[in-house]
């Protein structure tokens, strides 16, 4: 019997486990999967919803670091992680994405001699600012194992002199979970309790630092949401750290009715309003993803992406930070001018799967 614990830490890392958690279920013969959930998300109830919403189970560890630097979380989560793995003893440790977690658990694996495995392995911004890149550069050059999402990953870890048998491209284990729970956005009631008609409203979302941690950007940024909102309704379900700023720089009061703020949302309840938006307005990663395979124009409001297949293939537009120029790609879009895409190679919902039949092969 084969041990394999998977470390999850922030929201976007639920829906990368959860497929995975489903496609080991068929082999509990021969592997038993375990989660360990690090607490780096800090508002529980928002992880609570996750793992009902996601039918992950309970996770068989909790570290419960909470906030903080990205030292002290980081330190707490090898802390935390190195006892797990002395009590446990795994033959493999799997980490998503590019969180803080991910860091973490692939440090105190490698130096304690267990394999990692790191999904959604290669990709890169090239912006050394960015923690993540960090995260990802660092992870990736620890894992014995990348699945790799899309072309790009497989061309940065050449060039990174990565060898070639670790390298597998999967897919995007993201598109599973659209996948599987796309039809459960039928059921919920998240556009009616709003208002919303579909491809009637623009859904945003900001928390990137450079872009809401800035008084000067953040008065930009609601100048450019009440602009929006004069063609268009805007939701914009707020960050926690958005939510802090605009109430202490008092511009929360700024913004027009039409500008529907609303708590963060349930992995559906988002998926729903992604779904039927005539247009979505970001600096997320993963939302570029997503909007890719369901077909919705997106301007990512950032100078660079780790996913470049959602611009040269996708539907989305990468348009810097000049709120300015958004204003006018948004404008196009609402004119009816958009960008046809298509969907990515193994964007089909069944990476995991992959995943899965190439760790019992190796394993």
């Amino acid at each position: 019997m084969k041990k394999i614990i998977s470390v999850v830490g922030a929201r976007p890392n639920f829906m990368k486990i959860a497929p995975l958690h489903r496609a080991f279920i068929p082999h509990a013969g021969v592997v038993k999967h375990m989660i360990c959930h690090t607490g780096q998300h800090f508002d529980e109830n928002m992880s609570r919803i996750f793992f009902e919403e996601l039918e992950l189970p309970q996770p068989d560890f909790y570290l419960g670091v909470g906030g903080g630097s990205h030292a002290e979380q980081t330190a707490r989560i090898m802390t935390g992680f190195e006892k797990v793995l002395l009590d446990e003893n795994p033959d493999l440790v799997v980490v998503p994405g590019d969180v803080n977690s991910t860091l973490a658990a692939s440090l105190v694996a490698s130096k304690m001699g267990i394999p990692v495995a790191h999904i959604e392995a290669g990709l890169r911004s090239f912006d050394r600012t960015m923690p993540e890149e960090i995260n990802r550069m660092v992870t990736d050059i620890l894992a014995g194992y990348l699945f790799v999402s899309e072309p790009s990953g497989l061309t940065n870890l050449r060039k990174e002199g990565i060898s070639e048998e670790k390298m597998y491209h999967v897919g995007n284990i993201m598109i599973d979970s659209l996948v599987h729970y796309l039809p459960k956005t039928e059921n919920t009631t998240a556009m009616n309790n709003l208002g919303l008609q579909t491809r009637d409203y623009v859904l945003v979302t900001f928390h990137r630092p450079n872009n809401v941690d800035l008084k000067e950007k953040l008065n930009e940024l609601v100048h450019f949401l009440n602009r929006l909102s004069e063609r268009k309704k805007v939701v914009f379900p707020v960050h926690p750290r958005t939510r802090i700023n605009l109430e202490q720089y008092r511009l929360i009061k700024e913004l027009k009715s039409r500008v529907i703020l609303t708590e963060p949302m349930g992995y559906i309840d988002f998926l729903s309003l992604t779904r039927h938006a005539l247009l979505v307005v970001t600096d997320s990663g993963g939302i570029q993803e997503e909007t890719t395979w369901l077909g919705v124009p997106c301007i990512t409001v950032r100078d660079n992406t780790e996913r470049p297949v959602t611009v040269d293939r996708g539907t989305n537009v990468l348009a810097g930070t000049n709120l300015h120029r958004v204003q006018e790609l948004a404008g196009e879009v609402l004119q009816g001018k958009t960008k046809k895409g298509e969907i990515p190679e193994y964007w089909d919902g069944k990476t995991a799967e992959r995943i899965v039949q190439i760790l019992l092969r190796k394993l």
